[in-house]
């Protein structure tokens, strides 16, 4: 071995070479960072602690029995207690807002914003979460601009709250690569039915490892998901595949549901058809605006038991503004949270698309019902 591949050599286990490791200068300081919180976090206490038992024990006045000693000795330990406190207290907020980042982070990941356009289609979408300080809990939705048009799901897990963040996880990532690669609607119904076989199969093996095999029955057999496709075309056509989920309102002069078709049932109770019926909606004219939701917007009880009336609140919100797609949502969650009064018992989600675009055929070229062709 010559002198300067073995010098090579020896520099790159060195991590001087051109291809060994790369020191990171702002190690040190993150580490040292790192010491100076513990020893804020144990030293303080031990500070406290320490004054209280040198009070205690060298401190003519805390070995008195007299009445002004015991206010002293009484006023002493209070101050150190407060400050035990305060300390514990500062130090609990500090990880809270650590956690609330990192989590915040996630479901952002998971169900993250969607763009205020695409393809000419103005976006906004709002959720409430039936578990306190989440974002995400049963409800899913996603836009994408693919080849094949605007493709749009909107899904509710059986449940709610955290407990349902990975089926969501599962049916979304599925969907967003099974819209840019399935020239159609069924075939992406398809690849989210097996998606969430496979998450379902892998969560009871997850939960019966002795056995080695997953479960038949139980929670997870009757674990399912409503699910509806959308997908937009360049002249507003409308296409919609739904199994079990509600179907979204148009908005014209007034709310009206998209389509009276009968659903298939959600995806996980049973295998989808042979043929999968593709539902023929219209078109989404300019300045018209669709809205899809979850069922938890019409579930909402108020005190008298009396459901939330949805399309009766898009209706007036869509008269008294301009049909923002942000004004349109806050609008109706400010009606939505004063009919619920509180928390809502599921999660419940809004998504609004208004049609920006220059072209489309006029309303007289719209059939009269929706058509329903079958796909393979």
């Amino acid at each position: 071995m010559s002198r300067a591949r073995a010098g090579t050599r020896g520099a790159r286990a060195r991590g001087k070479g051109p291809r060994g490791p790369k020191r990171d200068s702002r190690l040190p300081c993150v580490g040292g960072r790192r010491r100076f919180r513990l020893v804020l976090t144990l030293g303080l206490p031990t500070v406290w602690g320490a004054v209280a038992i040198t009070y205690k024990l060298t401190c003519p006045l805390a070995q008195q029995d007299g009445m002004g000693a015991r206010i002293v000795s009484s006023a002493v330990f209070f101050v150190v207690g407060t400050g035990l406190m305060v300390h514990v207290h500062r130090t609990l907020l500090r990880e809270l807002r650590q956690v609330r980042e990192v989590a915040g982070a996630a479901q952002n990941v998971l169900l993250r914003p969607l763009p205020p356009r695409v393809e000419g289609l103005a976006l906004a979408a709002g959720r409430v979460s039936a578990s306190r300080g989440a974002c995400v809990g049963g409800d899913l939705y996603e836009v994408a601009a693919t080849d094949h048009g605007v493709r749009v799901v909107m899904g509710d897990v059986r449940g709610h709250g955290l407990g349902a963040i990975g089926t969501v996880a599962a049916v979304l990532g599925s969907f967003r690569e099974a819209a840019h690669d399935e020239p159609e609607l069924p075939m992406v119904m398809r690849r989210l039915e097996r998606a969430l076989g496979r998450h379902l199969r892998e969560r009871s093996y997850a939960e019966q490892p002795v056995s080695g095999r997953a479960a038949q029955d139980g929670a997870l057999a009757e674990e399912f998901v409503t699910v509806l496709l959308l997908e937009i075309g360049e002249d507003g056509e409308l296409l919609a595949i739904n199994c079990g989920h509600p179907w979204p309102y148009l908005l014209t002069r007034q709310a009206r549901p998209l389509a009276d078709a009968e659903p298939l049932p959600p995806l996980g109770l049973f295998p989808l058809p042979g043929e999968l019926p593709v539902v023929h909606c219209g078109w989404l004219l300019p300045g018209e605006s669709l809205v899809l939701h979850t069922d938890g917007m019409e579930d909402a009880r108020d005190a008298a038991g009396a459901f939330f009336p949805l399309q009766a609140a898009l209706t007036e919100a869509a008269r008294a503004r301009p049909a923002a797609p942000q004004d349109l949502i806050d609008a109706v969650y400010a009606e939505f949270l004063r009919h619920a009064g509180q928390l809502p018992s599921d999660d419940a989600a809004l998504l609004v698309l208004r049609n920006d675009r220059e072209q489309a055929p006029t309303r007289q070229q719209e059939p009269q019902r929706p058509v329903t062709r079958t796909m393979s």
